[in-house]
């Protein structure tokens, strides 16, 4: 797949992945690019199955306890861009819930901080741009539970625009949500690796080119 890698070195592979490609798949995708079926190819995080952009996989099993430990302790950073139907008021600013998922219906909701099995959900937003209804935003997660930014947004009527299970119907063929940038130590190294990627050059995004 043409564009899949992004970056890749004996340690860590970043690649693009493919929007509608679920996460336990990019291994084999990545195996295919690189002609090796037997290649190390761990995904550090995960990113939504409707989710592209950005994913970062380690290549062996020491580089991925020493990523999974950046995740865990916050040096590992996400930040993703969004497009939400209305306007963030503030234009910037911290969402804070208690997330429940409910593994029979597969959906996360918010509920009240002490409903049993909740957990706490916190994410960084910053408002980028204004297009008639249509908000651009910036979003960096402090905590990573499954559907985190769909639901903090769509439980405060502002749904990401596309998305089909916490959204409104909008004729958007694609979630406006993406992997934009990503921050790691390196595990071998240590040195501090930066990757932003933007958006496809398709509707909603289109809405805020310069």
């Amino acid at each position: 797949m043409d564009g899949l890698i992004v970056y890749e070195d004996r340690r860590v592979l970043v690649v693009c992945k493919p929007r509608g490609v679920a996460t336990p798949q990019v291994p084999e995708l990545v195996r295919r690019v690189l002609g090796d079926e037997t290649a190390a190819a761990r995904p550090v995080h995960r990113l939504d199955q409707t989710v592209g952009g950005l994913l970062v996989l380690a290549r062996s099993r020491a580089a991925d306890g020493i990523l999974s430990k950046q995740v865990q302790n916050g040096k590992f950073e996400k930040q993703y861009l969004a497009v939400i139907h209305g306007r963030m008021e503030p234009e910037s600013g911290v969402l804070t819930d208690t997330l429940l998922r409910d593994t029979a219906r597969r959906v996360t909701e918010v509920v009240p901080p002490d409903t049993p099995g909740g957990r706490r959900a916190e994410l960084e937003y910053e408002t980028l741009a204004r297009a008639g209804e249509l908000t651009l935003l910036r979003i960096r997660l402090h905590t990573g539970r499954t559907h985190q930014i769909r639901v903090q947004l769509a439980s405060r009527g502002l749904p990401i625009v596309g998305d089909r299970k916490y959204g409104v119907p909008d004729g958007a063929e694609q979630i406006a949500l993406w992997s934009h940038a990503v921050s790691f130590d390196h595990p071998e190294t240590g040195k501090r690796l930066e990757f932003r990627l933007p958006p496809p050059a398709e509707w909603p995004w289109t809405e805020f080119e310069p």
